[in-house]
């Protein structure tokens, strides 16, 4: 007989936590050498003038100035002007 004697959730049945992702500043906002703009999993938002992209593909700005989304050709991008 396959009885369960104790009730209790099964031991590997715990989420994981949110990765925290999305767009940290927005268009018009004033950013250093350093922030980061956009923490993503790909490239859905590509990088511009101003702006890197790391290896985990956050972009971060690369130099003092406004952040400015805009397309080129479809494509989304970001840029420190």
């Amino acid at each position: 007989m396959a009885h369960t004697k104790a009730q209790k959730a099964v031991s590997g049945n715990r989420d994981s936590k949110g990765r925290r992702l999305g767009v940290k500043v927005y268009g018009g906002q004033e950013v250093k050498p350093g922030y980061v703009i956009i923490r993503q999993r790909g490239t859905r938002v590509n990088a511009g003038p101003g702006t890197l992209l790391g290896r985990d593909f956050t972009i971060t700005a690369l130099k003092k100035g406004i952040v400015k989304f805009g397309q080129k050709k479809g494509e989304k991008y970001v840029c420190v002007a």
